[in-house]
């Protein structure tokens, strides 16, 4: 299934690297300072509520002609959801799958029709425990060293360019493990600009303690929220041509070329996605069970995007006609009357209402605005994980954190997605490149002078002393080989990213 990726650890030419590099390298406009608080709504205490007039229009255009054709849909989604929900609730988090990186060579059938089922997975060992563990410890000198790091809640710190980050991003095992990820994926267009090499796309860091109930980032879906219905962000590509059109059914997660196009951040939001990550990912620096400040992932991939998309074209014909109370807060209780497909119609006129998206914020979801998903019993925590577990999940995968950290040590983790080599993705591997010789947090992030002044932060020699040629290229300091490309696409696109990169 996979090519060997080669590990060179020889000297670079990394003084004329440099040169070329800082030739090639564009000006990084940056964003405004901040944490990943500014990301989203219920972090910075920004309400849902209609948002401009304009997305009545939006919404009104994409189901055009088809009005009748998603009703239809939506009585079969909500049918099918319903059964879906049965079955999480049964199995826990047991449904999300798992597999041992040794055996990522030749993976089960039964592993490879789940995780395109549910769109997550864990690989067990992806790097050593003794040297995740080690990453950790450097980690905590590294921010002690430099006390003026920028963090949410001295939980999610905004580093990017430490050792350990680039240790972990260009380990050959984890360079492997993407790769495997990316090969899921497959395009409608044999000549695709895609290859499944990966780039290192950097992201920050994870250190929550026990007790903390700050951090409490609820279900939400990252790489924008407005734009997945906007023709000039996800519309580019037609990636939910299926969806409007009544067919959810033929709606293919894992098609790759409608995603190359796509706009993602066309409204410039703090930590919003410019690029395309295939796959969200973390690498564990911890042993975390449930309830211990880990992840909940929604096991629903097609039926749950399907639906949160649809969400905003529906209405209930009577509200819910009770509520609970949990933990002193009152909430609604969907009843099975008030769950019923019959009790829900097209809006009679749009509305400008796409619940859970905010201009410049991350999709969020939660029990009131999307009903039918029953996220309180389908939002289920992974296994248990270790020192060195890779944990993995679709980039449109609902997902969150444990509102609450229960457990008595650190939850520690490296955001580290699955990004494949694109064109887009090598122009953003410039800008990329570009804070990284200067120090400054990636592009897709809040801005700010960064690492720049830190002590201790990584350069290009610790990149090829710990990752060789392929930790290089996947940072943009290496030009790709062209000669190891499968098909004209994946050629053509090597030869495209070593152009955008400065190296022709």
């Amino acid at each position: 299934m996979l090519r060997t990726i080669q590990t060179l650890r020889a000297p670079h030419r990394l003084s004329k690297l440099s040169n070329q590099l800082r030739t090639a390298a564009t000006t990084t406009s940056g964003k405004a300072e901040g944490t990943i608080a500014d990301s989203f709504a219920s972090l910075s205490g920004q309400q849902f509520e209609a948002l401009e007039p304009r997305f009545a229009t939006v919404k009104e255009d994409l189901i055009k002609g088809n009005e009748q054709a998603v009703k239809a849909s939506w009585e079969r989604l909500l049918s099918t959801l319903k059964n879906e929900v049965k079955e999480i609730k049964r199995m826990g988090s047991s449904i999300v799958p798992q597999i041992d990186f040794e055996d990522i060579d030749n993976p089960s059938e039964r592993f490879n029709s789940e995780y395109r089922k549910r769109g997550v997975a864990v690989i067990k060992g992806a790097i050593p425990e003794a040297e995740a563990l080690q990453m950790k410890e450097d980690l905590k000198e590294y921010i002690k060293a430099n006390p003026q790091t920028k963090s949410f809640s001295s939980q999610v710190y905004e580093l990017y360019w430490s050792k350990s980050q680039i240790r972990a991003r260009g380990h050959p095992n984890l360079l492997k493990a993407q790769q495997f990820l990316l090969s899921y994926w497959h395009s409608k267009d044999p000549n695709a600009l895609f290859s499944d090499l990966p780039i290192s796309y950097c992201d920050r860091l994870r250190m929550r303690e026990p007790g903390d109930a700050k951090f409490a980032l609820g279900p939400h879906v990252d790489g924008g929220s407005c734009e997945r219905w906007e023709e000039t962000g996800y519309g580019k590509g037609q990636v939910y041509k299926d969806i409007w059109q009544g067919d959810w059914e033929k709606y293919d997660p894992w098609e790759s070329s409608s995603r190359l196009p796509v706009e993602s951040d066309l409204y410039q939001g703090a930590g919003a996605c410019s690029a395309f990550r295939a796959a969200q990912g973390w690498l564990s620096m911890s042993h975390t069970s449930a309830f211990e400040g880990t992840l909940l992932v929604n096991p629903l991939l097609q039926l749950a995007t399907a639906y949160f998309l649809l969400r905003p074209f529906f209405t209930p014909r009577t509200g819910p006609s009770t509520q609970v109370s949990v933990n002193g807060a009152l909430e609604q209780a969907n009843t099975e009357e008030y769950l019923s497909p019959e009790n829900w119609k097209l809006e009679d006129k749009p509305s400008s209402w796409l619940q859970g998206a905010n201009l410049g914020r991350g999709q969020e979801l939660n029990a009131l605005l999307h009903p039918h998903l029953n996220l309180p019993e389908t939002m289920v925590h992974i296994p248990k994980v270790q020192p060195g577990d890779y944990v993995v999940w679709h980039c449109d995968g609902i997902h969150a954190v444990d509102k609450t950290h229960a457990g008595k040590s650190d939850s520690s983790v490296l955001y580290i997605p699955a990004c494949p080599l694109t064109e887009r993705n090598a122009e953003y591997l410039v800008r990329q490149r570009d804070c990284f010789l200067r120090g400054t947090p990636s592009p897709d992030f809040p801005g700010g002078v960064g690492e720049g002044q830190h002590v201790g932060r990584a350069f290009q020699e610790d990149i090829a002393a710990v990752s060789g040629v392929d930790g290089l290229r996947a940072m943009g300091l290496e030009r790709f080989d062209e000669g190891a490309g499968r098909t004209p696409g994946e050629k053509q696109v090597m030869a495209s990213a070593n152009r955008i990169l400065g190296f022709n």
